[in-house]
């Protein structure tokens, strides 16, 4: 007989949702649920191989702070 993975019922998600609830308290969960979010995301892109800051392959950078403007002539 092969054990099986845990997988939490609707009963024990509002257990656990009540416990972190009582836990961090109302003001701190969604400070807690970005960051959550993003460290997840950061994660993510880092398995992937992706980056957000690198341009595709292929595509034409447009940095305006490079591209030169003509001086005025006094």
């Amino acid at each position: 007989m092969r054990p099986t993975m845990f997988t939490p019922g609707p009963g024990e998600l509002v257990v656990i949702l009540l416990i972190v609830l009582i836990v961090f308290g109302p003001k701190r969960l969604p400070d807690l649920g970005r960051s959550l979010g993003s460290g997840m995301r950061e994660f993510k892109d880092s398995v992937s191989g992706q980056n957000r800051d690198e341009l595709p392959e292929g595509s034409v950078e447009s940095d305006e702070s490079t591209s030169t403007t003509p001086a005025r002539e006094p």
